[in-house]
């Protein structure tokens, strides 16, 4: 177990922002790259859904979850606020316990 401080940052995107996000994560990011998958998100704020969308409950998002060491944080979530201001994108950022390879 290391005793850097590692973060895992959760980003969930509107799909026409994708590109533009993997982009930018793709100069902020690049020493241990990151995941990106389609998931269902699920609210009860109908603000911007299409009528399927509220009919059915959920919007289609793509996640993007990378590890963060400490310093590496702030710079990671200032350049998002700037390139993507007003745009919805929901992020989370979690204490990483352990990690490693087995």
């Amino acid at each position: 177990m290391s005793n850097d401080k590692e973060y895992l940052v959760t980003l969930n995107v509107p799909p026409g922002l994708e590109e533009a996000v993997v982009d930018n994560l793709l100069v902020l990011e690049s020493e241990h790259g990151f995941s990106s998958y389609i998931v269902n998100s699920h609210d009860h704020k109908n603000e911007g859904l299409s009528l399927l969308e509220q009919v059915t409950g959920r919007q289609k998002k793509i996640r993007f979850q990378l590890y963060m060491p400490a310093q590496g944080l702030p710079v990671l979530l200032e350049q998002l606020r700037q390139e993507f201001s007003g745009s919805g994108i929901h992020y989370r950022v979690t204490p990483v316990i352990d990690s490693g390879t087995i």
